[in-house]
């Protein structure tokens, strides 16, 4: 005997659905843990992203306008000719890993800000709306250099949370349901099955019993 579509009903595959129940069940603790796990890091993490994005957005209203003082004063090709030579701006990254999820640091990292004399140019031909200029971005440039590893693992963090709520809906929803209507359905089959045997056996044994 076999449930349409379901499980044979054999007491192997009840034994084997209810295990298999089981591990759901303790796959739904472990991702629930992991989920709060992950939500307690975002809120960790929550104060100081905010603190930073609201520094950068501070950095940038002070940095554009330095930059249009900067081309009203010496135009496009002016600012150009003072920012060459270019710098060689390097940042080494380095792999780490929280809570299973592939995040980056910044390990090292030249510092932007730089003093006049470390600019190369003279003072009186780079002049103060240029100097304020560069001096402005490059705090800002600094600013979301730090910020960037944080954001990543805001995002990377963000992700892994939905996939596992996405997962324990799944377990909870779907997989744990199914199995425990299979369970329930061989069951039931296996207990008809009992019930005919034994009003067989019981027919066969008032066949033997009566005198012929």
């Amino acid at each position: 005997m076999s449930v349409a579509g379901r499980l044979p009903a054999t007491r192997m595959n009840l034994i084997r659905a209810t295990r298999q129940l089981a591990q759901v069940a303790k796959g739904v603790q472990l991702l629930r843990r992991k989920r709060e796990a992950l939500v307690s890091e975002l809120f960790r993490l929550a104060r100081p992203a905010a603190d930073a994005r609201a520094e950068i957005d501070d950095a940038a209203r002070r940095a554009y306008p330095a930059l249009w003082g900067a081309l009203a004063t010496r135009g496009r090709a002016g600012l150009a000719a003072l920012s060459w030579p270019s710098r060689d701006l390097r940042v080494e990254v380095a792999p780490g890993s929280v809570w299973g999820i592939p995040v980056s640091s910044i390990a090292r990292r030249l510092v932007f800000a730089r003093t006049l004399p470390a600019r190369g140019t003279a003072p009186a031909s780079l002049g103060p709306a240029a100097a304020a200029a560069a001096a402005r971005f490059e705090q800002f440039a600094e600013l979301l250099l730090d910020a960037a590893p944080r954001e990543m693992l805001i995002r990377r963090l963000g992700e892994a949370l939905s996939q596992t709520s996405r997962q324990v809906n799944t377990l909870e929803r779907r997989v744990a349901p199914g199995l425990q209507q299979e369970i329930t359905a061989v069951t039931r089959a296996l207990d008809e099955r009992e019930r005919e045997e034994r009003l067989r056996l019981k027919h066969l044994q008032r066949t033997l019993t009566t005198p012929s």
